[in-house]
């Protein structure tokens, strides 16, 4: 479940794409920048790469891609 103030990913993403704000259980300070973290992984291979061999991001892991599943 995502936390308020970190990595706002949309509902269209795919089941199987994790980041590290998913695992943060902290809420955004006022004044703080966001780090802007952008460290993805794929549930299925546990790295940044895809069962496709392709790069796992809130982007990149769309309906185009045969390993892509809906929430």
């Amino acid at each position: 479940m995502e936390r308020a103030g970190l990595t706002n990913i949309d509902d269209d993403r795919c089941a199987n794409l994790r980041w590290k704000g998913m695992l943060i259980e902290a809420e955004w300070t006022p004044g703080v920048p966001h780090g802007n973290d952008r460290a993805f992984w794929c549930v299925k291979t546990q790295i940044c790469l895809g069962p496709d061999g392709k790069i796992c991001d809130d982007y990149e892991c769309n309906e185009t891609r045969h390993c892509y599943e809906a929430l």
